[in-house]
């Protein structure tokens, strides 16, 4: 009985906290509106509009527009041309909630026009609001000649979601990185989880799936954290926040399903995320429900329930305004097609061949005119099995009559030979079990034996090889010659990165492959020790979590690192000055992915002349070679970069 009273008390003080929020937040959005009608002057209303967030989830923006409207008819009739700058400014805003960006960027631009006659205020919400407006209708350069005018106001400017937009993530990523990554609190659960999102999200759309789900499971760890932590006292604004992202980074999460080919899993992921983001922008045109609900369209026509994706396909239609053109006519002709509705998806096909980017207009053609024909030939066969359904059938018609008779005596028949058969196996799976159980004993013992000689054979081999680096040091203290003494250094590193793989292969349980994110983090922590002795202070980011690869392939990529970091060292920061290093090791299946990046001083113009006389990038080129791939050098970015796939 205690305990039943114990469950519903936490049930109870649940309910209140709960409440508590919904009846904060209601109080926050009345008020907003009602605070809005009853300021006493235009700068108050202006103040309160654009500082509360929440101000549609009880009162619409349509509730807005009206009451903004008629407000703005009064300045009018009053020819009070402050009250209509600042009435219009609004007005744009709510356009842009609505999701008509082009209206909201119109007439945010006829008022900048004047900006002259414009407060500081208004004049930098305007310009926030084109910003947004050409960022959602993809007009960069407009957006980036109105970041330029928000610089000369003295606020701050970012592109990495500009770059994200004309496709260049990992760009964006990096930039991204640079700005916010010295800035986050490692205490801050919210922070950490959207910084693990956005980091998400750039990996995502860069390609790297795999890597990207772990940061997302990384930031939705932290937003439960979040969440579940009592003795934080949300507000209503902070609890919505929470949820809210909490919701973007499941659908993130299900976009990654979705590329990965798992429908069903991403599926409960896109719909919380759906909810949360409808929640969120109540009152308020929603992109993103529209983007999620074109991929709960698609993972639905994928597992072959069409209706069901359909109705996703209408919630976008009923929104009048379509965010992905090209896929909503692409899903709708697919739909059409699993329904026989030939005619309607010819139409949708024509439509997405419309809509789709000249640059990928033949392929695209070629695909829907396969599927048509794929379309032609699945009714012919489906026709043609239905006529050889209906012939057998007829056929187990006139010969069920004569079976029906034999049935009985067959059945009798065939349960005396099951026991029989039943009987045999049991005592013949016993006999082999025992046999096998005899036999994994004796393999056992052999498996146990080999590797323990494995991990002797690798121990002595690290031995040896740490011998011949400890001659190599003695023999450093004999040599005055500079250069020898280099070339010696530069064989005792190389040396020091072939030991590394042996001692990693007979310290890890399995011997046959090496874990390369504890390797490369072991190679560079050996290199960075040297040099940082000489005054460096480099900063290296290694991203190589679930490569495994074997020896042969392990020692050509260490010894490959070994020479790119030690050249980072000594001539991309010349100077001992800080820098950044980017490692990315990837495994898709058998095929891997190497990829280098410093930002230090670059690589010189004359590369090709002095390769053929440095020994360092002959040798690189050579284990390249060894993977069986071609290096491939970028001198374009800021720095140098290098990067090549393996089989």
């Amino acid at each position: 009985m205690l305990k039943i009273y114990k469950k519903l008390i936490l049930i109870f003080m649940n309910f209140m906290i709960v409440l508590s929020c919904f009846s904060q937040e209601n109080n926050e959005s009345t008020d907003a509106f009602l605070r809005f009608q009853q300021a006493s002057s235009i700068d108050k209303r202006f103040e309160i509009f654009f500082d509360n967030d929440n101000r549609y989830i009880y009162n619409s923006a349509f509730k807005w527009l009206d009451k903004v409207s008629e407000y703005l008819t009064v300045a009018e009739n009053a020819k009070d041309a402050v009250q209509i700058y600042q009435y219009k400014t609004i007005l744009s805003q709510i356009q842009i909630d609505l999701g008509d960006y082009k209206k909201g960027a119109l007439i945010a631009e006829k008022l900048y026009k004047d900006s002259k006659k414009l407060d500081m205020p208004v004049r930098k919400q305007l310009l926030r609001i084109m910003d947004e407006a050409y960022g959602e209708l993809r007009l960069f350069e407009k957006q980036l000649e109105v970041r330029t005018e928000m610089k000369k106001n003295g606020d701050r400017v970012i592109l990495y979601d500009i770059y994200s937009n004309l496709g260049l993530h990992r760009q964006a990523m990096m930039d991204y990185i640079i700005e916010a990554e010295s800035k986050i609190d490692e205490n801050d659960l919210y922070a950490n989880a959207e910084h693990n999102n956005n980091l998400g999200t750039y990996l995502r759309r860069d390609g790297s799936i795999y890597t990207a789900k772990k940061k997302l499971d990384t930031a939705l760890t932290y937003i439960d954290a979040y969440l579940n932590d009592t003795s934080r006292n949300l507000t209503a604004k902070q609890f919505r926040d929470a949820v809210f992202l909490k919701g973007a980074i499941q659908g993130n999460l299900g976009k990654c399903d979705i590329a990965l080919g798992n429908y069903e899993s991403a599926i409960p992921l896109l719909e919380a995320g759906v909810s949360s983001s409808k929640e969120y922008d109540k009152g308020k045109y929603s992109g993103k429900v529209i983007d999620m609900w074109t991929d709960l369209a698609n993972s639905h026509l994928q597992l072959g329930n069409p209706f069901v994706a359909k109705s996703y396909l209408d919630s976008i239609s009923a929104t009048s305004r379509i965010t992905n053109i090209v896929d909503f006519n692409y899903l709708l002709a697919e739909y059409y097609l699993r329904v026989d509705e030939a005619d309607s998806a010819s139409h949708h096909y024509k439509e997405y061949i419309r809509f789709k980017d000249s640059v990928n207009d033949n392929s695209t053609k070629k695909e829907l005119l396969g599927l048509l024909v794929s379309f032609d030939l699945e009714n012919q066969k489906a026709t043609i099995q239905k006529q050889r359904q209906d012939i057998e059938k007829t056929k187990a018609q006139i010969l069920q009559r004569d079976r029906k008779i034999n049935y009985s005596i067959y059945a009798l028949a065939f349960l005396l030979i099951g026991l029989g058969a039943v009987a045999f196996a049991y005592f013949k799976s016993v006999k082999n079990k025992r046999l096998i159980e005899d036999q994994n004993k004796i393999i056992e013992a052999s498996l146990v034996e080999k590797d323990s000689l494995l991990k002797e054979i690798h121990h002595r081999v690290k031995n040896n090889l740490q011998m011949v680096s400890s001659l190599l040091s003695m023999q450093t203290k004999n040599t005055r010659s500079k250069e020898a003494i280099e070339a010696l250094e530069e064989g005792k590193s190389r040396v020091k990165a072939m030991a590394l793989i042996h001692q990693k292969l007979y310290q890890n349980e399995g011997l046959s492959v090496i874990e390369m994110q504890g390797y490369v983090e072991s190679l560079v922590n050996s290199i960075q020790s040297v040099y940082k002795k000489g005054g460096h202070d480099v900063n290296i980011n290694i991203d190589a979590e679930g490569a495994e690869l074997d020896i042969d392939r392990a020692i050509p990529i260490g010894l490959i690192l070994n020479e790119l970091v030690s050249n980072s060292f000594k001539y991309a920061f010349p100077n001992k000055e800080s820098g950044q290093i980017y490692i990315n090791i990837r495994m898709n299946g058998e095929e891997g992915f190497f990829e280098y990046q410093d930002n230090g001083k670059g690589l010189p113009d004359d590369l090709e002349e002095r390769s053929n006389n440095s020994m360092g990038v002959k040798l690189i080129q050579r284990l390249v070679n060894q993977l069986r791939s071609n290096l491939n050098i970028d001198n374009s970015v800021e720095g140098a970069r290098f990067w090549f796939n393996f089989k």
